[in-house]
């Protein structure tokens, strides 16, 4: 897989706006598939370490319990990947700190993925291409 910006650009047909891409349906046959036992917890409670640790530190709270533990409010953890960032891409926290980053950067490629701090469920919520954009040629 690609973290280059324009892996996650709108569809095709000289549209100059990003797309977003939505995963509310893995997620949903994710946790169809727990609830009815053929995934166990430690198949989808597999969060890495810091993944965890940076949602509990920056992560936002999501308006949603946790769907496997329903213990824990969910967090958003927003990564950037682009050229001029680190190989293993820029968490930030706010629309400020993107656009700090796509000056730098200019495009980037960022994913929003849903992390339970408690039972480590994780799961990638959308994607989306920010930065300059540049003007299509017609």
């Amino acid at each position: 897989m690609s973290f280059r910006p324009e892996t996650v650009r709108g569809a095709a047909g000289g549209a100059s706006a990003p797309g977003q891409i939505d995963y509310r349906l893995a997620r949903n046959s994710v946790v169809k598939e727990f609830k009815r036992g053929r995934l166990s917890r430690l198949d989808v409670c597999d969060a890495h370490p810091e993944l965890v640790r940076t949602a509990t530190g920056m992560g936002s709270p999501a308006d949603q319990p946790c769907p496997i533990c329903a213990e824990t409010t969910l967090r958003y953890v927003s990564y950037a990947f682009g050229p001029r960032l680190p190989p293993g891409g820029a968490a930030f926290a706010n629309a400020a700190e993107l656009a700090r980053l796509t000056r730098r950067a200019g495009d980037v490629a960022c994913y929003v993925v849903e992390v339970c701090p408690a039972c480590s469920w994780n799961h990638l919520a959308r994607t989306y291409a920010a930065g300059r954009r540049r003007a299509s040629s017609t």
